[in-house]
């Protein structure tokens, strides 16, 4: 599989698939314009003249990761459904000609979807999205979608009962397999084939996948019971080259952030690239730790000073929370809403709408671009089966 890389080796597009053979100068790479992703697209639809144009609705959309690597594969969005203002109007800022529908899905999921979105059962091609993790009250009674009411999953769980897509992706965290002792897991799944579906699940890295981020996500791809023998699907293949924080640092523009405060700043001074809290005067450590010090585990996570040589860590929704912090690793301070996007392969020009710390927890909650892309390709390799 002969695949293209810019000069960096961040990111690829592969050259094997028809609708894909666009000059080089079309290849997204990380913190790549808005703009020419949009031409992108563009040119991947002026490119499928003879291939179908496959549809897809998002839940739970928040500030677009997910959606830009669907749409980046080739997907027509007739649909994103997401709750929070400043997400929503974040995706509406960067695609102006994407339904986003800014509303509690608890609203939508009890109409007539079909007409809703204009779309005959079984027409849609993929939903896709990610409920948070929440455990079922009646979990384990084997109730079929009854188990699961009460919760956000319920409302995907309906939505894909009522539209019955031909695939779905379903992403989440790595821990829902062992949460409520496995029960929330277990209650999805059966929920999930009771709707008519077949599932296959895969716990990837993004960092494996032209992300310069260590970030672990539970990926279950769902295929109609009625299209098993048309439809295969793969995950992606692992990259060879992973991007470390030197890949997007050095270049980046700069943008909205927070700051330590004096006696935080002084104390991370101390802190080598790539080093924590065991790495300073254990005195020093022991007073700004204060009740962690005693607590259980490595906590390598306080005192945190990033390496450009090193992925990032998970990038999260807050910059400085004492038990997660990720100093830069050139000055001393948390990294800023621009270069945790780049960690989360946004491009450059990828605006977030609402307070500084409303992006940055849009930022966090996002899906990454690159493996939502590599995900969303094979998803659409698998779709030309049904033709």
């Amino acid at each position: 599989m002969e695949n293209y890389y810019d000069k960096m080796e961040k990111t690829l597009v592969n050259k094997n698939i028809s609708y894909m053979n666009l000059d080089k100068e079309s290849s997204f790479k990380i913190g790549e314009s808005n703009e020419l992703i949009g031409t992108f697209c563009s040119k991947l639809e002026n490119v499928k003249k003879d291939e179908k144009i496959y549809t897809t609705i998002e839940l739970f959309a928040g500030a677009g990761g997910l959606a830009l690597g669907v749409e980046k594969a080739g997907f027509d969005t007739i649909g994103l459904i997401e709750i929070d203002k400043d997400a929503s109007d974040s995706l509406k800022e960067n695609r102006p000609n994407w339904n986003v529908i800014n509303e509690d899905i608890a609203n939508i999921s009890c109409l007539n979807l079909e007409d809703y979105f204009n779309i005959g059962k079984g027409q849609l091609d993929l939903l896709s999205g990610g409920a948070p993790c929440q455990a079922f009250s009646y979990a384990g009674k084997r109730l079929g979608l009854e188990d699961a009411r009460g919760t956000l999953f319920y409302h995907y769980a309906t939505f894909l009962q009522k539209l019955q897509p031909k695939m779905f992706l379903f992403e989440n965290v790595r821990g829902l397999l062992t949460h409520d002792k496995g029960r929330t897991y277990e209650t999805i799944t059966d929920i999930f084939k009771q709707a008519g579906y077949t599932i296959q699940k895969k716990i990837l890295n993004a960092w494996n996948f032209g992300v310069p981020q260590k970030r672990e996500r539970l990926i279950i791809i769902g295929i109609r019971t009625d299209l098993v023998d048309k439809v295969v699907f793969n995950f992606p293949k692992e990259h060879k080259y992973k991007p470390v924080l030197r890949d997007i640092l050095l270049d980046c523009p700069k943008g909205p952030g927070v700051l330590y405060g004096e006696n935080k700043r002084k104390i991370f001074d101390l802190v080598p690239p790539g080093g924590y809290w065991k790495d300073i005067d254990p005195e020093i450590a022991k007073e700004y730790m204060k009740s962690c010090w005693n607590m259980q585990g490595g906590r390598t996570g306080i005192l945190r000073r990033m390496s450009l040589d090193e992925p990032s860590l998970t990038v999260l929704t807050s910059p400085s929370q004492k038990q997660t912090e990720r100093c830069h690793p050139l000055e001393t301070r948390p990294f800023t809403v621009r270069e945790n996007a780049r960690c989360q392969t946004f491009p450059d020009d990828w605006k977030f709408c609402g307070s500084v710390q409303s992006q940055y927890k849009q930022v966090g909650n996002a899906v990454p671009v690159n493996l939502a892309y590599e995900i969303a390709l094979e998803i659409y390799k698998s779709l030309r089966g049904v033709e």
